[in-house]
């Protein structure tokens, strides 16, 4: 910078000061007006928005797939997007060390590296230039953050437009533009400016492409309750599915039968004072997570059972067990397990039956048990699964599995004396309800949906 330059400099700075305002109190009154205008957005954000439900953290869960925040998912995927390049193989650290830091000491280094004395915007077009890519390849990057980079083997054509919108294009413009201002320093303004809107445009080109392209995948949330009521009906789900074949619907069995390896085994009422008065909630999950070999209860925890029951789950089963069979605690009013039907209303599988199934039947009539090959875990199963198919037929009354709900076994006909298939549920007994339910839905030919079923009822729906 020559003498005269620097002169100019500090005039305009001596003129600026002249024309300037005091740090205090004119600077400081407005952080506070700016620092107490985000206090209130938060205020706002906490109280109508929140946080979102999520389950508890649970350390021994090794099917959890850790995800960075929102405002990391660039460098996420930058990852992924880098991990695909065969010649420099997945060397971590490079990507999220190496590369991240260069970037952010080159941005450092920045007003030193480009000495110009001018603040005017078209002066400065070099650094405007790197800044503005630079937020460009990090939208378009946390855009394609939940997009597999990969799917399997032969050409995969979103996998490709992510790496020319994330490392190809940036990479070629970043290289281009620096040559442009150090190498070529003859370039116009126009060609710098021209390179950077050409290079966003097909970064952002690309990315849509990607999103275009890549394959739709159903995200599902596991439902959190929030609530005491919610807790209480999810640990009785959970009970009914994992614990009800060997304690029974109220845990008042002391022998199990009917259980393979563990017939005749004689266990403790789970349901009174001696287990529920002894043991505290975080002992009563200890035992569910970590079981007692000794008395042939297995682990129902992820830490010994990969296919087990999250920590959250749990404490739903001790919830239930704690507000429905410990009379030191009120029970509050629980939901019932499905809308009552009113006269001339259709039941359907998906809003009265399904509940039914998995509170009274799933635990025993699911995959990996002998349940004479009748799965109940499906729609379909129910109708068409088990050794004696159909067990339900649409519009017959006489059908096994509704007899035997009523109390009346299906005899063997090859062993006289002997049944084929026992009264269900062998623990417990349906109530009328139930039983109805079950009845109209067959009758009724069986609907799925509750449009189906609305448009077979006799009564009118509101």
């Amino acid at each position: 910078m020559n003498e005269e330059s620097k002169k100019k400099i500090n005039e305009k700075y001596e003129r600026t000061l002249l024309k300037g305002e005091r740090f205090w109190p004119d600077s400081i009154f407005k952080d506070v007006i700016m620092s107490f205008g985000i206090f209130l957005l938060l205020i706002l954000l906490a109280t109508f928005l929140g946080v979102h439900d999520s389950p508890k953290a649970d350390p021994s869960d090794t099917s959890y797939v850790p995800r960075p925040e929102w405002y990391f998912l660039f460098l996420f995927k930058f990852l992924a997007l880098y991990g695909q390049i065969p010649v420099l193989g997945k060397i971590e650290f490079i990507a999220t060390i190496i590369i991240p830091g260069i970037a952010m000491g080159l941005l450092v280094l920045l007003p030193f590296l480009d000495k110009t004395p001018y603040r005017y915007y078209t002066k400065r077009i070099f650094p405007i230039s790197i800044m503005s890519l630079l937020v460009v390849s990090m939208v378009t990057l946390t855009l394609m953050a939940d997009i597999p980079t990969t799917a399997g083997e032969g050409i995969y054509i979103p996998g490709i437009t992510q790496v020319i919108a994330g490392l190809i294009v940036p990479s070629a413009a970043f290289i281009i533009l620096t040559l442009m201002n150090f190498v070529f320093k003859t370039t116009s303004t126009k060609v710098m400016i021209w390179t950077t809107v050409v290079s966003a445009v097909l970064m952002i080109t690309f990315t849509g492409a990607t999103l275009a392209l890549a394959p739709v995948t159903e995200k599902t949330e596991a439902a959190v309750a929030s609530t005491l009521e919610e807790r209480i009906v999810a640990g009785q789900d959970l009970y009914s599915v994992h614990c009800v074949e060997c304690h029974g619907e109220d845990g008042k069995v002391t022998t199990i039968e009917g259980v393979e390896g563990l017939e005749g085994k004689a266990v403790m009422a789970i349901n009174g004072k001696d287990v529920l008065y002894t043991l505290n909630d975080a002992t009563m999950a200890e035992v569910i997570a970590y079981g007692r070999p000794d008395a042939g209860m297995n682990p129902f925890g992820k830490a010994y059972n990969p296919e087990g029951l999250a920590k959250g789950e749990i404490d739903y089963i001790v919830t239930f067990m704690r507000y429905m069979w410990d009379d030191r605690f009120e029970r509050p009013v629980i939901k019932p397990l499905f809308p009552a039907l009113a006269a001339g209303e259709v039941p359907s599988y998906d809003v009265h039956i399904a509940p039914i199934v998995k509170r009274y039947c799933v635990s025993c009539h699911r995959p990996g048990k002998d349940s004479n090959a009748y799965l109940m875990d499906t729609y379909e199963n129910i109708t068409t699964s088990g050794d004696n198919a159909p067990s339900i037929k649409a519009g017959d009354a006489n059908s096994p599995l509704l007899q035997v709900i009523q109390g009346t076994p299906i005899p063997d006909p090859d062993n006289p004396g002997q049944n084929l298939v026992g009264v269900m549920p062998p623990k417990s007994t349906l109530k009328a309800d139930v039983i109805d339910a079950w009845m109209r839905w067959v009758m009724a030919g069986m609907p799925r949906t509750a449009e189906e079923a609305a448009a077979l009822s006799t009564t009118p729906t509101p």
